[in-house]
């Protein structure tokens, strides 16, 4: 059986893997649960990372694994990358291991190199960059109760708000109130707050409402476009000073993250933003993710 690398992107609710052979070729991917200490609690984090070893044993033997790269958020915490480094061990593999933050590998990913800056914006926000000379800088990534502007989360949170401002006359009439009440049975202030407020509500959930967001938009929502405005508003907030600080203003800026590849609103106005404050800076979609960024340095690590 051929020996092989593994990269994980592991977030608070998924966890996508994926497998290359020495040639760097992606052989196969999968995904099992969250994996971020920060995100989910230490027994779901057990369970997953145990189900993807299982995998990985059963499938392709983990005596031919070369080498694992784990990129995770909340790896600032010292104690994080010490339980994770513990916890694959006790899944039976004791080969090179690189734990990692997720926008590395992300970067790797986007790049093919960890050169670059990449601009992340999916359930929560963050920008990282690191240049030529090694020199890192990020913004962002302090999570969804003081940071994490212009994510998922943060555009779902404001249109709770918006919708409940609309319901008691604060704020003129939107088509999101409709757009909740219809697609996610949510039709008074009351089950709003019941629903925001409920023990199994968490980012995810909240995160998830911003799909709503490019439809209103489209439709020329005032409300809508003004929430879209912001979020245009607090990306380039975050993109600014790590461009600025490793003087990449000519260089190139991926877009990462659902917020960014899926709705047009949102990365039309950023990058038109970006653009006209840097004229020579190239604004791209990565073809490859963080999963495949992780294999890739693991890759580098495994000696092959």
């Amino acid at each position: 059986m051929e020996q092989y690398v593994v990269g994980m992107d592991g977030g608070g609710t998924k966890t996508a893997v994926s497998v290359c052979d020495l040639s760097a070729t992606e052989r196969e991917r999968f995904s099992s649960g969250g994996i971020n200490y920060n995100g989910t609690d230490e027994r779901n984090v057990e369970k997953s990372m145990r189900e993807i070893f299982l995998w990985l044993e059963q499938s392709r033997g983990l005596s031919n694994c070369r080498a694992v790269c784990l990129g995770a958020a909340g790896i600032g915490n010292p104690e994080v990358g010490g339980r994770l480094e513990k916890l694959i061990q006790s899944c039976g593999y004791h080969g090179p291991l690189c734990i990692t933050g997720d926008q590395q590998t992300a970067l790797f990913g986007a790049m093919g190199e960890l050169c670059g800056v990449i601009l992340i914006a999916g359930t929560g926000s963050v920008c990282y960059g690191r240049n030529l000379e090694g020199r890192e800088h990020r913004t962002g990534g302090c999570g969804h109760v003081i940071d994490d502007g212009g994510s998922g989360y943060a555009i779902g949170r404001d249109i709770l708000s918006a919708v409940v401002r609309a319901g008691d006359g604060r704020e003129k009439p939107t088509v999101l109130s409709g757009m909740l009440a219809s697609r996610n049975g949510l039709k008074t202030s009351d089950e709003i707050v019941r629903f925001v407020y409920d023990k199994n509500t968490g980012k995810r959930e909240i995160a998830a409402l911003a799909k709503l967001l490019p439809e209103a938009c489209a439709q020329g929502d005032g409300t809508a476009l003004a929430i879209a405005d912001r979020c245009v508003t607090e990306l380039f907030l975050l993109a600014v000073p790590v461009l600025e600080q490793l003087g990449f203003q000519k260089g190139s800026l991926a877009f990462s993250g659902s917020i960014l590849q899926k709705n047009l609103f949102i990365r039309e106005g950023l990058l038109k933003k970006l653009t006209e404050e840097y004229p020579g800076l190239e604004c791209v979609i990565p073809a490859r993710d963080a999963a495949y960024g992780a294999a890739m340095m693991a890759l580098q690590n495994s000696g092959a």
